[in-house]
Order: structure tokens, then C-alpha cells, then sequence
């Protein structure tokens, strides 16, 4: 039988909570800490498929987690149509050519750098037990090409904003070719045995309403489609961060099988605001983990309180913080699992 992750996303009501934490697999784990060291850069890991797999897995043997998310990047697939990317330590992550200065004609596609990925969710498939679901992700359309327009991150992404206003045929024509190479990329992780997918928008929270329709609800709509017309039974789970009153609509016009909410989401709000019976994924602060006690279990179990009448993956609002203390993941994961409503 399918574990409590699979069976939420596909509609079910379950008690316990199936419990996954964004960014579970990583640096505030020393087992993550140990092998990076030995291996090299963060680029380095996620193309060893055997390390990538294997900083995958650290989590689930650690603390049992009810899916296992992919380890990997956004950019991988701005890497694969043919950009340079490299981590800068310090900086970040930096794309050449800016299509800001170059446009889409003077990238040549890589496919090729895709197949290592592929590879990771195998040899994790493989090696996963039965009762875990493996979930793969790719980032959003909006939020990948903030990265290629502009080269890196940004606080506001106003060179994207501004291109996508000044040029909406040139930026559309960019959007159009990441939700190809996105719908593909997530094929291929499901054909390697992802049995679910997340789709981060990072920065849909950056857009104005009218944009956000065009930028964020449109796209994520094609890439669901382009999956659900390969793959009908896979869920495919849509983060729009900072998405805020919009994210009703999100929900009902992008056809995503789960919405997840970041910390910024009242959950009561949420719990009648989101059509009936679609499964919610969140929202507990990541500060609160870091910070622990009192405060963050009587905030999880608001939280768990909330989403009490509909199928609910108990999460972060977004990442887990590197420097947070182990026991308070612990103590997170036995309290939501002991909870009973």
C-alpha cells in the first residue's frame, strides 16, 4: 500500500500527518556537513548521483521523514537549456549569459545535464522503503527565469519585472521554453521513480495581481497539464511563495493536486478559503523550529488544528535553517505525529 505521503496527496484524511520537511537534506545535518567536505562544492554533489542519492536518504534514515524530496537544484534546468551556472561561495548562484543582455536565440540546450538526476531519484527509488514517497521537483517558470534574466537572485526581481513588462513577447517566448523543458524534466524524474512532484515558485510573491495571472497561474497550469496527460496519477504538489490572497485562485486555476502555504498564511484563513477537500501542505515558520519549545509545538499543533477536516502534509513555510538544533527537529516530528486530531 502506498505510504501516508502518496495517500494524502491523492485525497486522503489521515491520521497521523504525513510529515516532510523543505530543504530536509542539507546542512543542518553533520552527516550532509561530513560528506561535503569530502566530495566538494554543491554543483560537485548534486551531478555524483550516488552522493546526491545519498544526501537524499540522510534524513529518512535519521528521522524517518514520510517522503523523500530529490536532492537537487532549481537551476538545473536553466543549466540543461544552456546557460553556465556556477556557486559562488558567499554570493550564491550566478547563470552567463544574462538573457537580460542575451536572449533566449544565444543559449544552445545541454539535455544531456538532466541525465544525472535521473540517476539520483533510481538509485534513491531503490533504496527507499516502500512506505516513503519519493518526491521529485522542479522549480516555476516565473521564478527560474528571474534567475536567467538577471543572472542571479535578487531582492525584488525588477529586471525580470521590468523586461516582462517592456518586452512581453521576448520574456513570454523564455517562460514558453522553461515550461517545455520543465514538463520534461519532471517526466523524467517520474519515469525514474518519483512517485509525486513539487513545483517551487519562490518569488510568485513579487508580482502584481494581473502579472501574477500571466506569470505564475498561467505556466504552472501548462506544466500540470503537460504531466497530467503522461503521468494521470501522479500528484503534483504547486508552492507559490508570498502568493497571499491570490493563492485560492492559484489553487483552482492551476489544477495542482496540493497547495502548499508558506509561513505567512493564516492556516484558518487558508482552511476556507481553498476549494473544498484539496489536500494543504505547511506552514509551520521555520524560525519557530529553530527556536523550538512551547512556542513552536503550541504553533504546530494550531497548525495541525487548522487543517483538521482536509487531507493535510504537516511542513515548513519554507526551507529549514541551517543552524537548526537537531533535537528540535525531533521534537517537531513525535509532537505531530502524537497528535490525534
Amino acid at each position: 500500500m502506498p505510504g501516508l505521503l502518496l495517500r494524502t496527496l491523492l485525497g486522503e484524511n489521515l491520521r497521523p500527518r504525513p510529515v516532510w520537511l523543505m530543504r530536509q537534506a542539507g546542512r543542518y545535518l553533520p552527516e550532509y556537513r561530513a560528506l561535503r567536505e569530502q566530495k566538494g562544492g554543491f554543483l560537485a554533489l548534486v551531478y555524483d548521483s550516488a552522493a546526491a542519492a545519498e544526501i537524499t536518504l540522510q534524513p529518512i534514515r535519521r528521522y524517518g521523514f514520510d517522503g523523500a524530496i530529490l536532492f537537487s537544484d532549481i537551476l538545473i534546468v536553466p543549466y540543461a537549456m544552456g546557460q553556465d551556472l556556477e556557486f559562488l561561495a558567499g554570493e550564491g548562484p550566478h547563470l552567463s549569459p544574462r538573457l537580460v543582455d542575451a536572449g533566449l536565440g544565444a543559449l544552445h540546450a545541454v539535455p544531456e545535464r538532466l541525465t544525472p538526476i535521473y540517476e539520483t531519484v533510481r538509485l534513491v527509488r531503490a533504496q527507499l522503503p516502500a512506505d516513503k514517497t519519493m518526491l521529485g521537483f522542479a522549480g516555476s517558470p516565473w521564478t527560474v527565469a528571474t534567475y536567467m534574466v538577471n543572472g542571479e537572485g535578487s531582492r525584488d526581481q525588477h529586471v525580470t519585472r521590468e523586461l516582462a513588462y517592456r518586452d512581453r513577447a521576448a520574456f513570454q517566448a523564455i517562460v514558453d521554453a522553461i515550461v517545455g523543458v520543465t514538463v520534461d524534466y519532471l517526466a523524467g524524474q517520474i519515469r525514474a521513480g518519483a512517485e509525486a512532484v513539487q513545483l517551487f515558485d519562490s518569488w510568485a510573491g513579487s508580482l502584481a495581481p494581473a502579472e501574477f495571472e500571466r506569470w505564475v497561474i498561467a505556466p504552472n497550469a501548462a506544466i500540470v497539464s503537460g504531466i497530467k496527460a503522461l503521468f494521470p496519477g501522479v500528484p503534483v504538489i504547486g508552492f507559490p511563495k508570498g502568493a497571499g490572497e491570490k493563492l485560492p485562485a492559484y489553487a483552482r486555476e492551476t489544477g495542482v493536486d496540493a497547495v502548499g502555504i508558506d509561513e505567512t498564511i493564516d492556516p484558518l484563513w487558508a482552511a476556507k478559503a481553498l476549494p473544498a477537500g484539496l489536500p494543504v501542505q505547511g506552514n509551520l515558520d521555520p524560525l519557530l523550529l529553530l527556536s523550538g519549545g512551547a512556542e513552536m509545538e503550541t504553533q504546530a499543533l494550531r497548525v495541525l488544528d487548522a487543517f483538521a477536516e482536509r487531507p493535510h502534509v504537516f511542513n515548513l513555510g519554507h526551507g529549514i535553517g541551517q543552524t537548526t538544533p537537531l533535537e528540535h527537529v525531533g521534537a517537531l516530528l513525535a509532537l505531530v505525529r502524537g497528535a490525534r486530531g
